[in-house]
């Protein structure tokens, strides 16, 4: 039996094709992962009788899918659940280049866009994916907290997007100038930006503060799962 391996160098769908500076485009799945596992928001896109709507939500990442998670009466998530098509989009803005020109000015950030349909993750994988979830930015505090009981689990809904059609788009470095601008007397480089752990707020102070919770203390941010 001969199989094939999918070609990472090229779009998966023609929805998925990079064209605005296509050379900025990634089609391979450790790019892909790699972004949707610095996000804990995404936003996810859909269309119904009243238009199109963008809503954001918490995401994370199980093999190769996508998952989210709300209210039993989301609307978006019942559209979804029904195999609607939607595309999910996740950001990381790295930088503010600023150039020599206001023409070439621009933005340093890492980007997924994914396509397809969300389908219903079944009730006896509910627990484990909220672990996983939970263990993505701390962990450790899945086995300390109190976990969903059979009603707070029914009245969750769990989905998940396959990231097979999907695309990342990534800009890096500095301005990119006219040769002719140069010359000009215009600081020109990159703010850089990221999203950086702060110091704890505890509600309960008596509390000695878990492992997860120190590092966060001291800039250890866990990577997601």
């Amino acid at each position: 039996m001969t199989t094939t391996t999918p070609d990472e160098t090229a779009p998966p769908s023609l929805r998925t094709r990079i064209r605005r500076i296509a050379q900025r485009g990634h089609y391979d799945r450790a790019t892909l992962h790699a972004i949707v596992d610095d996000a804990f928001i995404c936003h996810v896109a859909f269309a119904d009788a009243h238009g199109v709507h963008c809503i954001p939500t918490a995401c994370w990442r199980e093999g190769d899918y996508l998952y989210i998670h709300g209210s039993n009466g989301s609307r978006m998530l019942k559209l979804a659940a029904s195999g609607a098509q939607v595309c999910v989009m996740i950001t990381h803005l790295d930088g503010l280049v600023l150039a020599r020109s206001a023409f070439h000015h621009s933005m340093n950030y890492r980007s997924a866009v994914i396509y397809g349909s969300f389908e219903v993750v079944p009730d006896d994988h509910k627990a484990a994916a909220l672990d996983a979830f939970m263990e993505g930015f701390a962990p450790g505090r899945s086995r300390q907290v109190r976990r969903g009981n059979a009603s707070e689990l029914a009245a969750t809904t769990m989905l998940r997007i396959a990231l097979a059609e999907a695309a990342s788009k990534i800009r890096t470095g500095g301005p990119a100038d006219d040769e002719d601008d140069l010359a000009l007397p215009v600081w020109a480089g990159v703010l850089p930006m990221a999203l950086a752990p702060l110091p704890p707020q505890a509600d309960t102070p008596a509390i000695e503060p878990p492992d997860y919770v120190q590092q966060w203390r001291e800039g250890d941010v866990a990577d997601p799962v």
